[in-house]
């Protein structure tokens, strides 16, 4: 889970958020995600291949922001993660849901040819849910 706040640089005039926001709130949680676990070395190897968001309801400037992000599956040298961008309660709306959606990358080592390769095993232990328990 990562926190935020829609800023002005994220708006039209009218302080309604700009679509690629989300893309910025979404990385930002991944990061966020991927230095909590520890993961070394995995920026600039993953790029992403895939990206899909369905948008719900409108951010303001100002509004905090909240993105829920998770691994929802993992292939040999792929990962896609789901997502949903919460609007906290401002300004007398209540929190809604703002965004929802699905990315993939890929595990593109540094160095050779630019073509994916598989994850590294430790990031995975480190990405994924363990067995419940």
């Amino acid at each position: 889970m990562h926190r935020c706040r829609v800023e002005w640089a994220d708006t039209d005039a009218s302080g309604h958020y700009h679509n690629s926001a989300v893309v910025r709130y979404v990385e930002a949680a991944e990061a966020a995600l991927v230095r909590e676990r520890g993961v070394v070395g995995y920026f600039g190897v993953v790029p992403r291949v895939r990206y899909e968001v369905e948008f719900a309801a409108p951010l303001w400037f100002g509004q905090e922001v909240t993105t829920v992000l998770g691994v929802e599956r993992v292939g040999t040298s792929s990962m896609t993660f789901g997502f949903e961008v919460w609007g906290e309660e401002t300004d007398g709306r209540p929190r809604q849901l703002a965004a929802s959606g699905r990315y993939t990358v890929v595990h593109v080592p540094r160095g050779g040819e630019r073509v994916s390769a598989p994850w590294p095993a430790e990031w995975v232990a480190a990405l994924t849910p363990g067995p419940a328990g």
